[in-house]
């Protein structure tokens, strides 16, 4: 009997191509709008390339000769009006083209939202109205310790989920998130204070993951054609400073976050000034026998992510905002409220070029218009 040749069946281990592009988002690093920083991560190691122009031939090209997994390009935008397209390649990998919109010249819309707790909420009527730049009023994630483990301060596993939940609009919308407690919580938080802190305060993954103007953690940006500036600060859970369930940086005046607010509200030349924070608006606007409150009039608006509410409140002519994308929770009316609604919501500011105007509409999900007000640049 003839022998039977052996058969070996050898089973390949899965590849993961050497600098396989896995998502891509879109910030800015200065407070420059004419450039732009494109980030993507990637499985392993490697070089990062931006190829980029106003045409699909992408003729723009800027590169940098590193090896790593998460990669932050900046790149010169100085036109307007246009449609950029680009890709991004790492080794032999290049993504697919894709594009995003210059500034305009003429109407400049601008959406905010808060408390996105990882971006799974509908934003099909947000993506409709087509905003030029997306920010937060931060808790961007739910925390940091789901994926990352107890304790673990560099991971940004979470920073990745909250772009996966949402591709299409991070490749293609500029993004500049505040901070908020959740965007830092390293220890599940507990009914008792633990011995070891909750949350970090240098929000070592959230300033690692995405590039942003100054200290990251509070910043500045302007839209000098639109004579507009935001301005994000880091204050969440102010009651517990000084306790392991800290949350933000020193806001008590004489700290660098007071004095850098103060000095900026003080010499700040815009005509719509945009300040963006997660503390209750009430108890904010008391602090330092208040001093917080007299600062934020310096500018137009105040918007929190505070609350599971839409809201607006007046104080001194002064107007403060709440909005919140997630499902609606405990409602912490502000007593000087003349809008409320337990409802998910958004922002939408559209800046009227010609007539020196800016619409501010609070939004539900839905795109239907909760409220909807026009200021005008304010008196310098």
């Amino acid at each position: 009997m003839r022998a039977l040749p052996t058969l070996f069946i050898i089973f390949a281990a899965p590849v993961v191509a050497r600098g396989q592009i896995e998502r891509i988002w879109l910030t800015h690093r200065t407070s420059d709008p004419s450039r732009l920083v494109v980030n993507w991560e990637t499985a392993v190691p490697g070089d990062s390339v931006v190829h980029f122009g106003v045409t699909a031939q992408r003729l723009g090209i800027v590169s940098q000769h590193n090896s790593i997994t998460l990669h932050h390009v900046e790149i010169a935008t100085p036109l307007r009006n246009v449609v950029y397209h680009y890709s991004v390649q790492t080794g032999t990998n290049e993504s697919p083209d894709y594009t995003f919109r210059a500034y305009p010249t003429d109407e400049l819309r601008v959406a905010v939202v808060g408390d996105w707790t990882d971006g799974k909420s509908s934003l099909d009527a947000l993506k409709r109205d087509q905003p030029h730049l997306l920010l937060t009023a931060g808790d961007n994630i739910s925390c940091l310790h789901a994926l990352c483990g107890a304790g673990v301060k560099d991971c940004t596993k979470s920073y990745s989920a909250l772009i996966d939940a949402q591709p299409e609009l991070f490749r293609s919308t500029p993004f500049l998130p505040a901070l908020g407690n959740h965007d830092k919580e390293i220890r599940p938080r507990g009914k008792k204070a633990p011995p070891e802190m909750v949350y970090d305060l240098d929000a070592t993954a959230y300033r690692r993951f995405f590039p942003l103007p100054g200290d990251q953690w509070k910043w500045a940006f302007d839209i000098p054609e639109f004579d507009v500036q935001f301005i994000a600060l880091d204050l969440e859970h102010i009651t517990d400073f000084g306790t392991t369930w800290q949350a933000c940086h020193d806001f008590h005046r004489g700290s660098p976050q007071f004095e850098w607010y103060r000095e900026l509200m003080a010499t700040t030349r815009a005509g719509f000034v945009i300040t963006l924070h997660n503390e209750y608006n009430d108890r904010m606007r008391s602090q330092e026998g208040g001093a917080w409150h007299d600062m934020f009039r310096r500018g137009t608006i105040v918007v929190s992510g505070f609350g599971y509410y839409a809201e607006r409140a007046v104080v001194d002519g002064f107007t403060y905002y709440n909005t919140c994308v997630a499902p609606a929770g405990t409602p912490y009316r502000d007593p000087k409220s003349e809008v409320f609604e337990s409802t998910a919501s958004y922002m939408l500011f559209t800046f009227h070029k010609s007539a020196g105007e800016m619409t501010a509409e609070l939004k539900r999900l839905d795109g239907s218009v909760i409220d909807r007000q026009v200021f005008h640049t304010r008196r310098r």
